[in-house]
């Protein structure tokens, strides 16, 4: 039987991320995530919150991301798996932490907006392979065929929507 270990969280940061870097190089990147869960209570009809509180951490190029852009109070979601690690404490005792290993995230809200809607960008923890061509070889290819024009084209006002505004009023 197969088993599935996957994570998603949409909350806002506690507080800014603590980058580090291993012995290798590698970016890892610390997360506090809270997240709320809203209710009423039946016989009363009061609204109750409970906010839980998310270890999670991030490798490598998104690590480095999140360290850049990625500040307290910030809405973000979060994909990725849980893991529990164990350790000892000072006093000799073990000790455990389940912590999310983040292999997705998407920042929400507008651009150093710490709430706000949920468009945002989306980065992955795999990088993108990106082909680019020695100055050698780009001059000995042949240049790239064009798309024949399209005969029955008409203009939809959805084509520009670089120039709307952010802020939406709903």
């Amino acid at each position: 039987m197969a088993s599935v270990n996957k994570v998603i969280l949409v909350g806002n940061l506690g507080r800014d991320p603590e980058v580090r870097y291993t012995a290798s190089g590698a970016a890892m990147c610390n997360l506090s995530i809270a997240t709320t869960y809203a209710t009423r209570d039946s016989q009363t009809g009061e609204r109750r919150e409970e906010t839980e509180w998310h270890r999670v951490v991030m490798f490598n190029r998104l690590a480095e991301i999140a360290g850049e852009y990625l500040r307290k109070g910030r809405p973000v979601y979060i994909e990725g798996r849980l893991r529990t690690r164990k350790w000892q404490g000072q006093d000799g005792q073990d000790r455990y932490t389940t912590e999310i290993i983040a292999d997705q995230m998407q920042m929400l809200g507008g651009r150093g907006d710490s709430g706000g809607d949920f468009g945002g960008d989306d980065y992955n923890q795999a990088p993108q392979p990106q082909r680019q061509a020695a100055p050698q070889q780009a001059a000995a290819q042949p240049a790239p065929r064009q798309a024949p024009p399209q005969q029955n084209y008409q203009a939809s006002p959805m084509d520009n929507l670089s120039d709307m505004d952010d802020d939406i009023p709903f």
